[in-house]
């Protein structure tokens, strides 16, 4: 059996991290190359980076800030926002990241799943899905969460697997910074359609919440922000209590050496 992992996840404007509540009203949360050293020290399993204006800004202070802190870690390392190329994806690539996030671009040009997954490998390619409910269903939302594409989160993400991704980042723009707990319904109906890997996001507010998106809504990893950026959960406490519930994790050892419960 895998080991389910614990993802921190940066969203960064303006070069820091920062932090809000439906994909609203930000607050700064630290420097990015920091945090991401302090994470790996604490035993994360990956890391997410999401640029969150750059769909509106250049590319070059990403890949900049991409190599900085990749020059500072040795964990996956996924990286996201406004990448819209098969050029693009390969100098993020090339720039240190393991794998990268993709919402925007393939909505509009679901190819590019396939084009990118030809060109690097399924297991580089990230389908990101921000979904909010509407009515009786999900539906899919772009450009940070501003805007609506009238899909259906379901199809989508069924679709993204057929095209090629590896795995599914799932933030559920209803919880999103809300601490309510993670969208176990919506987890457990994406988790029901496809076989590739699902990280859940959107919810985290307690150790038990974590523990419920693997143990009920079946994701393959927790993403969260706020309560590890400003130590309200540490991830050592985490990933005893999911190994206590009979949870797969790794368990790093202050000495360097690491196992799996």
């Amino acid at each position: 059996m895998l080991t389910k992992r614990i993802i921190p996840c940066l969203d960064i404007k303006d070069g820091r991290t920062v932090k809000g509540v439906n994909f609203v009203g930000l607050r700064d949360a630290g420097d990015p190359v920091e945090l991401a050293q302090r994470y790996t020290a604490e035993g994360a399993d990956e890391l997410v980076f999401l640029d969150i204006t750059a769909t509106k800004e250049k590319r070059k202070t990403l890949v900049k800030l991409v190599t900085e802190i990749a020059a500072h870690i040795n964990i996956p390392f996924t990286v996201g926002g406004g990448i819209k190329t098969v050029e693009e994806i390969e100098a993020i690539l090339k720039a240190g990241a393991d794998k990268v996030s993709l919402n925007s671009a393939i909505v509009r040009d679901p190819d590019l799943i396939t084009r990118a997954s030809n060109a690097f490998g399924s297991q580089a390619i990230v389908a990101a899905v921000d979904a909010k409910r509407v009515d009786d269903h999900w539906e899919v939302f772009v450009k940070g969460g501003s805007e609506p594409t009238g899909l259906d989160a379901l199809s989508w993400i069924k679709k993204t697997e057929m095209l090629g991704a590896g795995e599914i980042l799932l933030t559920s723009m209803d919880r999103d910074g809300t601490k309510s707990g993670f969208d176990l319904d919506l987890l457990k109906k994406v988790n029901q359609q496809i076989t590739i890997p699902v990280i859940a996001s959107g919810g985290a507010g307690t150790i038990q919440h974590c523990c419920d998106a693997v143990l009920i809504g079946n994701a393959d990893a927790v993403l969260a922000a706020s309560i590890f950026h400003f130590r309200e959960i540490e991830i050592d406490d985490l990933k005893a209590q999911m190994a206590n519930e009979g949870i797969d994790v790794r368990i790093l050892h202050r000495d360097t050496e690491e196992s799996s419960i």
